[in-house]
């Protein structure tokens, strides 16, 4: 099997800011033909900023899609021009305040591949000072310190729903292990 899908015409269906829509016609690997949707998403990046005292910074803000809270990383989306590592260490101090160093990639995370083609970067880094917080003009959060482990419970308690940040959490608390060894 190839498990390829060949597109053969794309329609544009909107053009927003942060999002594009189209629906695609591909022929499958048997030659027949099918519809795909597709989200197109600039990308985004989230920094797991870990302090000397063994703890995650993390931003509480209001999530329009769900209407509700969610506790994340430090994550924003990716600006045309720059590369992944230099908009993590942007949002980090945009949100936070935090200037990071040591900066290890965690991978790319792929969050809803069935429909969108938004790719995550993901980067752990130690906290070296802090800054002035530099918010987006609408941009509204709390920053909270918390310890990676108590992190790791929330996690695995559900306590965590956003995945990018469940996933840089697991591969945060897998690295310190891994370097403590």
């Amino acid at each position: 099997m190839k498990l390829y899908e060949k597109t053969l015409e794309t329609k544009e269906i909107f053009d927003g800011r942060v999002i594009h829509v189209t629906v695609d016609k591909v022929e499958l690997e048997n030659g027949k033909t099918s519809s795909r949707e597709v989200v197109g998403h600039p990308g985004g990046v989230c920094v797991a900023a870990l302090t000397e005292n063994d703890e995650l910074l993390f931003v509480r803000q209001f999530r329009y899609p769900y209407k509700e809270v969610l506790l994340e990383l430090p994550a924003g989306k990716l600006e045309k021009g720059q590369n992944p590592l230099e908009n993590g260490k942007r949002e980090l101090l945009e949100e936070t305040g935090a200037i990071g160093r040591e900066y290890i990639t965690l991978g790319k995370l792929y969050p809803s591949p069935g429909y969108c083609g938004e790719i995550i970067h993901i980067y752990f880094c130690k906290i070296d000072h802090y800054e002035q917080q530099k918010l987006d003009e609408g941009e509204f959060l709390n920053v909270e310190k918390i310890p990676l482990t108590k992190a790791v419970e929330m996690v695995l308690n559900n306590e965590i729903p956003d995945a990018k940040t469940q996933t840089a959490v697991l591969k945060t608390a897998m690295l310190i292990n891994k370097l403590k060894r």
